[in-house]
């Protein structure tokens, strides 16, 4: 059985079969090289709020903490490497913005992971580092294995009130623009992935907290940058779900963006 004829040449079956591969979402199915710059447009990276209290520790005389927690693609995976994930990343485009701080962004991002598991390891995980910015990436693995969104609601809500007494900004970032979480023939969310994004949105407003569209912009890459999807998400373990290093890299560098602009540098 295959999706090529050269699988189906030799071996010893009575029959054989050809049938399609639901991810061949490009003209061509080896790999190509990624772009050699990040195309984000500025209305995209923008958070739409301003972080106060980052600022302040921006300004101020002590190291900067930040914490980046959710699931595999806040951990990392599909990067080359631990340096190569969009925590990692962000601390270093942050540090080359304000060179005369010491900003250290700490991943605790956990693979498989969604909004009830992290909210749970906010005291341990996020507020026994009293950071400035905890950045929440979340969504994902809901709509790719199909949760109860109203928990994954509810869990939400939850882990911000935890957030709710503490001086630190939140962002929330959504979903990957990734094949996993899209309707295969038409690159569009699905039904449960666009509730997802919207239930987020919703959180988000309601909530007056920053909200980062990492779901919109990969899609603007891949939609009008023409990136192949071969390009920025890594398939290593046939998922094609997670991000890789050229992803998590120009995902880092939107964020940093918007970060500038959120703290009154831009």
């Amino acid at each position: 059985m295959g999706d090529q004829q050269s699988d189906l040449t030799g071996g010893y079956a009575d029959q054989i079969f050809k049938v399609p591969n639901p991810f061949y979402f490009t003209p061509q199915a080896t790999m190509t090289a990624a772009p050699n710059t990040c195309n984000t447009p500025r209305e995209l990276s923008a958070l739409g709020r301003n972080l106060p209290r980052l600022a302040e520790a921006l300004f101020g005389p002590n190291d900067v903490r930040i914490v980046a927690i959710g699931s595999s693609s806040t951990e990392g995976d599909g990067a080359s490497s631990k340096a190569a994930s969009y925590p990692s990343r962000l601390n270093d485009a942050l540090s080359g913005q304000f060179p005369s701080k010491k900003i250290n962004v700490f991943n605790v991002g956990v693979g498989g992971q969604e909004a009830p598991d992290e909210a749970a390891r906010f005291k341990k995980d996020v507020l026994a580092s009293n950071p400035s910015l905890v950045v929440w990436q979340v969504g994902t693995n809901a709509a790719w294995k199909d949760y109860f969104l109203d928990d994954v609601r509810a869990a939400m809500l939850r882990g911000l009130d935890h957030l709710s007494g503490v001086r630190t900004d939140i962002i929330l970032m959504n979903l990957q623009y990734a094949p996993a979480v899209l309707d295969q023939q038409q690159q569009q969310p699905t039904p449960t992935t666009q509730q997802m994004l919207d239930i987020i949105a919703k959180i988000a407003s309601d909530s007056a907290i920053p909200l980062f569209r990492r779901f919109e912009i990969m899609r603007y890459w891949r939609m009008t940058g023409g990136v192949t999807f071969d390009q920025m998400i890594s398939n290593f373990d046939g998922n094609w779900l997670h991000q890789n290093d050229w992803s998590y890299n120009c995902i880092a560098q939107a964020l940093c963006d918007g970060i500038v602009r959120a703290v009154g540098m831009d």
